[in-house]
């Protein structure tokens, strides 16, 4: 049952898995079974309206943002386009690449999101994947975009992983011969993806590990708990847009998650509940200099902030679902002789704790197609000026898309 629900209940469009013709084993090399180049190749296409009561910049209070943390723009707009080619290479080896195609300053950009081989035949229930690839930190992070219960990914991880974690790296993991379901796993990144960032990216920069634990309760529900790490560098790690930041010195993430999935009579079909909860803690100690092209000097600075959110998601009928998230994030920072009116001295005032609710309603005609209404209230920016906002989001995929994660 738990290997049921992680395909069937996978967050957001949970679409065809890969079907075991598609799958080479025994030994026999793919090229005679047919299979040499046969790849599942689909398309995501997401759009959005969004509306917003305020028209202050979309900063939060006690952190400087990474890169690709904006709003979208009001009005309508495109969102990212993915293009998803999955197969498995032979009977050792699975290849995915995701390219997403995004407007920026209204010029197309194309990034290479994922493109990554991981093994399919390794012993003892040891697994490796190596390319550019999403972390397993967290339980939000692996999930893309398209996927997502919300509009938006959760205030802790915009503010504290600048959205996702996803570098070049070196990923490990066992699985447990028990009942009870064990992960364990490490990774080891380039360490150019925030918050590591910066110059000098060369060599092993990033490592995380992680530990999940997951089981059945009855025919019908399935639960996993999960515990990771982060630890890595930034060197001159850049930040603001108007005016830069730069960062230099370690950073820390640790991040506990849960996840509680159940359907009825086992079969999620009809009516079932997903709900996730997650706490990010992230310490940082280094220097920074507001500015640099200026003539600032480096300010000493030492921060830990916390964040965490709280989502319930119910399907009450076929093809229609409800949820509801509220978010949270504290911060504790010293910054050494914050020049007045900057932001380091916005960084420096820990007096403000952001905070975001948000409502959403969707429709899935099918198992390729959803569109979503929803409504936040977003205090994550002054205490002094809140921010309603509104979107209508658009899902669809075209072809065969493989079923998400658990």
């Amino acid at each position: 049952m738990f290997r049921i629900l992680c395909l069937s209940l996978g967050t957001g469009l949970a679409l065809a898995a890969v079907p075991a013709s598609a799958q080479v084993g025994g030994g026999t090399p793919a090229a005679r079974t047919g299979t040499a180049f046969n790849p599942k190749i689909s398309l995501i296409l997401d759009g959005v309206y969004a509306d917003y009561s305020s028209e202050a910049e979309p900063d939060v209070g006690g952190v400087e943002l990474g890169p690709e943390t904006e709003f979208a723009p009001s009005g309508l707009s495109l969102g990212e386009t993915e293009l998803v080619i999955e197969s498995n290479v032979d009977d050792q080896f699975h290849g995915w690449a995701t390219i997403a195609l995004e407007n920026e300053d209204g010029e197309t950009v194309v990034a290479v999101e994922e493109a990554y081989v991981n093994t399919l035949a390794l012993p003892a229930g040891l697994a490796v994947k190596f390319g550019r690839f999403k972390s397993e930190i967290g339980y939000q992070n692996h999930i893309h975009a398209h996927a997502w219960e919300f509009v938006d990914a959760p205030l802790a991880y915009r503010a504290l992983l600048a959205t996702s974690l996803q570098d070049d790296g070196l990923q490990l993991r066992w699985i447990a011969p028990t009942d009870l379901f064990v992960e364990l796993g490490g990774e080891a990144f380039r360490g150019q993806a925030f918050p590591g960032g910066g110059d000098a990216r060369d060599g092993i920069n990033g490592f995380t590990g992680f530990l999940h634990l997951g089981g059945d309760i009855g025919i019908g529900a399935s639960w996993r708990l999960g515990l990771s790490h982060l630890k890595t560098d930034a060197d001159n790690r850049a930040t603001g847009e108007d005016v830069t930041t730069l960062f230099t010195g370690d950073s820390d993430v640790s991040i506990a998650d849960f996840v509680f999935k159940w359907a009825k009579d086992g079969n999620p079909a009809g009516q079932n509940v997903v709900f996730n909860a997650e706490y990010l803690h992230r310490e940082e100690d280094g220097d920074l200099v507001y500015d640099p092209d200026g003539t600032a000097d480096a300010s000493t600075y030492s921060g830990t902030q916390d964040g965490y959110y709280a989502q319930l998601v119910w399907q009450f009928v076929p093809r229609w679902r409800i949820g509801a998230r509220y978010d949270s994030l504290t911060a504790d920072n010293t910054v050494g002789n914050p020049a007045p009116g900057t932001s380091l001295e916005t960084l420096a005032d820990s007096s403000y704790d952001p905070q975001r609710a948000s409502v959403m309603v969707d429709f899935s005609n099918s198992e390729f197609s959803r569109i979503r209404v929803q409504y936040s209230r977003d205090e994550s920016r002054s205490a002094d000026e809140g921010d309603d906002q509104f979107f209508v989001q658009y899902v669809m995929s075209l072809g065969s898309h493989p079923a998400h994660q658990f």
